[in-house]
Formats: structure tokens, C-alpha cells, sequence
């Protein structure tokens, strides 16, 4: 069942349901009143004959003619009058006698002044009513003929009212509902019209902040998040292609040429080391891409755990010392970091170590000596990182783009590279709930500073 179908019928529900409790109300209500009016209309007639028996001195048979004249054509109240012993003083119709009053009746009647009750449908009053020093019993019952038939009439008209009601709620139920889901409605079909070749197309929001608009930004916004992962991907997938392509062709090459005609051993030899150089380059590649792919997941299929950021450092320079014997490492640790939680990280460790890999070979290759300075703080808050090199800087154009995949400046003519490094380091950085950013000056250096919270503020 359609939502607005739902909600149709759920509107007509409730709608009706409060117009039967109003409906109910209203004939409970009559019917009430109209037992207590009648009951008033039985006492009315009950001292109205008394009176016109005991006080005006009315002739019984007077007053029995009249009962049943009116008896002919209204159901006239029939009233008999007791004295305290409990004899008959007067009775319009002895021979009907509908209530036929007993001791029982007439002492409750003595005893609680007035008493109420139905006899079939008819209602039954008892008084005792004071004359001269003396009191006197009165019963009076009749039928209610005229207001029973107006009770019947209310009760006919509320339920075709109510039924028509029905019918009319759920019209216009169908209606607003109808009205109210027309821009979902629009929303749908422009979104059925957005595919990969046009995530460009947005869905129309207006000024109002209500939750259609809110609806629409949200989806806005995921389309902004959508197109650029898939320009971010087809950029990737670019720039991959070409990276890849230069040292298999490279190598193809290489090997082309060696396979044309028989070479010298010492050609040979060259050629097996351009090929090898170029291999170094794919395996560079591959392990790169594989550790972006690493650091493109999910932060919840990490490992993590608590580790000290010193060790992961001495690691990491441990691994380029290995691989690169030239170059020149100093390490300087703040002396007033006592505690070790002030040093301590939530992190996975091979992720953090290659991150401060990348960034003590970037600061070591575009140095003409080849030195990194890395100094380790801390704050209450974070931990912070300094790689510092005394190398050819970074121009000011290249500063905006350099943690891009694949971005490589001006200085590309310098060391070789394939500009994964810097895009690689942020990614990690960010899984680690950490930041990185570069203070560069041409011609001088660079220094790339790191904060990481500490372990106690996860």
C-alpha cells in the first residue's frame, strides 16, 4: 500500500473516530436529558392532579374522563394518590392500573420522600406531596412516546451524518495527501532522471526551511559529494593509466632494443639495469596505490591500538635509513614530555609509519644535503610533528594542490616521484582524526607539521 494511501485511511480513522466520541456524546447526552425532563414532567403532573383533587375539590369522575380523553390521543400521565395508610384515594384508571402500587412501593416512597424507576418502558415516579398538615403518596408513569421519537431521530441523522462524513474525510483525505506528496513526487522523477553522465542536475529547493527542503539540500549535497568522488576517480584513473603506461613502455623499450641484435655483456648489463630501475619504479607504484587503497577504508575496518609516537618514528627512519644509507636523520624530542600518554596515539602502526616515511623522503630528496629534522611536542591536547628540510621549498602556486593524487609541481624536474606521497599522508592523517599542513619558502624549505590527539582524548 502506497504512503499516501496510508496516510488517507489514517486520516479517515482518526477523523472519524472523533466524530463518533462526538457523536456518542451528543445521544448519550440527549438521552440523559431526556429521562431527567420526563422524570421532572411525571412530578409536574403528579401535583397538578393532587392539587386539582385535594385543594380545587375536582370531581374523580371529572378527572377520570379527562385522562382518558387524553389517553385517546397523547399518553397522558397516569397518577394515583395514596393517604399514609395506604389506602386508594384517587386513580386515574383503575381498570389500565399499569404501575399497581404495592405496600413495598408506597413505604419506600414514605420513607425516601421520591423514588424513580422504569416499568417496561414506562417511567415511574413516586412523591409524597404535604396538604393540611397531612402527606400524601403519588405515583405518575407514562411513556415517553415523544421524546423517544426524537431521540430515534437524532440517532437516525447522526449515523447518515457521520457515514457521509466518512466518505467526504476520506475524500479529501486522498486530496491533501495528494497535495502534500506532489513535490516528493516531482523529487522522484527528477532524481529517476539523474544518472553517472549527469550528476550535475540538481533537485529544486526552496527558501522554506522545512523538511522537503531539507530533503532536497540533503540529496544536493550527496550529489556534490557523488560527482566529485567520481571526477576525483576518473582523475585517478588518469593519472594511473599514465604512471603505470611510462615504465612498462620504458621497459618494453629496453627490451625491444636488446632483443633486435646480439649486444656487448656490458650493454647488456645496462639494459638490465634501465629494466630493473623501471621495475623499482612499478613495485614504488604498486605499493603506493596499495597503501592509498589502505587508507581509503573504512576507519572502522582498521586495526588500532594505543602506541607510542616515538617508536613508530624510529621505525619509519629505521626504513629509510635502510633504503637509502645517504641520507641524514636528527630527532629531537621535547625534554619535558614525561609522561608517555603525552606521546602515546591511537593508531595503526603501519599506516602512521608510512605516512612519516613519505614525509622524511620528500624532506630528504629535495634537499641538496639530504637532512630531515623531526622534532616530537606536546601539549594537554595533541601531539605535534615537525619534518623540517633545508631544501629548494615549494612555490607558491603548487602550495594549493600538493596533497592532490598525482599533483606534482615544479619541482618534478628535481626527484623523481609519482605524487601519491602527500595524498597518502592526508588520508592517513584524517583516519587518525589528525592534520597536516606546510609552512614553504623558495629557495629555503619546508616544514610539514602534524597533530595528533592523544590517546586519553578518544
Amino acid at each position: 500500500m502506497r504512503i499516501r494511501t496510508r496516510i488517507s485511511i489514517l486520516f479517515t480513522l482518526i477523523t472519524a473516530t472523533i466524530l463518533l466520541v462526538f457523536a456518542s456524546t451528543v445521544y448519550f447526552s440527549a438521552v440523559e436529558n431526556r429521562e431527567k425532563e420526563f422524570y421532572a414532567l411525571l412530578k409536574k403532573e403528579a401535583y397538578t392532579k393532587a392539587n386539582l383533587f385535594l385543594n380545587a375539590k375536582v370531581d374523580k369522575k371529572t378527572l377520570e374522563d379527562i385522562y382518558h380523553n387524553n389517553r385517546k390521543i397523547l399518553n397522558e400521565v397516569e397518577v394515583a394518590i395514596y393517604d399514609t395508610r395506604f389506602e386508594l384515594l384517587y386513580h386515574d384508571a383503575v381498570d389500565i392500573d399499569f404501575v399497581k402500587e404495592t405496600p413495598d412501593m408506597l413505604r419506600d416512597i414514605l420513607k425516601n420522600k421520591e423514588i424513580r424507576f422504569y416499568q417496561d418502558k414506562w417511567q415511574v415516579v413516586g412523591i409524597t406531596f404535604p396538604y393540611k398538615n397531612k402527606s400524601y403518596l403519588i405515583t405518575a408513569a407514562a411513556y415517553d412516546q415523544y421524546g423517544y421519537n426524537k431521540l430515534n431521530s437524532l440517532l437516525s441523522t447522526i449515523l447518515l451524518v457521520f457515514i457521509l462524513s466518512i466518505f467526504l474525510i476520506y475524500a479529501a483525505g486522498i486530496f491533501f495527501s495528494k497535495k502534500v506528496f506532489q513535490p516528493i513526487l516531482e523529487m522522484t522523477q527528477r532524481v529517476k532522471s539523474i544518472s553517472a553522465t549527469s550528476l550535475d542536475s540538481r533537485l529544486a529547493s526552496n527558501e522554506n526551511k522545512d523538511e522537503l527542503s531539507e530533503l532536497a539540500s540533503t540529496f544536493n549535497s550527496m550529489l556534490d559529494r557523488l560527482e566529485n568522488s567520481f571526477d576525483a576517480q576518473k582523475h585517478f584513473v588518469s593519472n594511473i593509466s599514465h604512471e603505470l603506461r611510462t615504465p612498462l613502455a620504458a621497459m618494453i623499450a629496453e627490451l625491444e632494443i636488446s632483443a633486435n641484435k646480439d649486444r656487448s655483456i656490458l650493454e647488456y648489463k645496462t639494459i638490465i639495469d634501465n629494466t630493473l630501475n623501471d621495475a623499482q619504479k612499478l613495485k614504488k607504484l604498486f605499493n603506493s596505490l596499495l597503501d592509498f587503497a589502505k587508507a581509503s577504508y573504512d576507519s572502522s575496518e582498521i586495526a588500532f591500538k594505543a602506541l607510542r609516537i616515538d617508536e613508530i618514528l624510529i621505525d619509519a627512519c629505521q626504513q629509510v635509513l635502510q633504503a637509502n644509507p645517504g641520507y641524514k636523520l636528527d630527532i629531537f624530542v621535547d625534554p619535558k614530555i614525561e609522561d608517555e600518554n603525552l606521546i602515546s596515539v591511537h593508531a595503526n602502526e603501519y599506516l602512521l609509519q608510512v605516512a612519516f616515511v613519505n614525509l622524511i623522503e620528500n624532506a630528504c630528496k629535495f634537499s641538496s644535503n639530504q637532512k630531515c629534522l623531526i622534532a616530537i611536542r606536546s601539549d594537554e591536547n595533541q601531539v605535534h610533528l615537525e619534518f623540517k628540510d633545508d631544501g629548494i621549498g615549494i612555490a607558491p602556486i603548487d602550495l594549493p594542490h600538493i596533497f592532490t593524487p598525482f599533483y606534482r609541481g615544479n619541482n618534478k624536474d628535481y626527484s623523481e616521484g609519482n605524487g601519491i606521497g602527500l595524498s597518502l599522508t592526508r588520508k592517513i592523517l584524517l583516519l587518525h582524526h589528525g592534520e597536516i599542513s606546510v609552512r614553504s619558502t623558495k629557495g629555503v624549505g619546508s616544514v610539514f607539521s602534524i597533530d595528533l590527539p592523544h590517546l586519553f582524548t578518544f
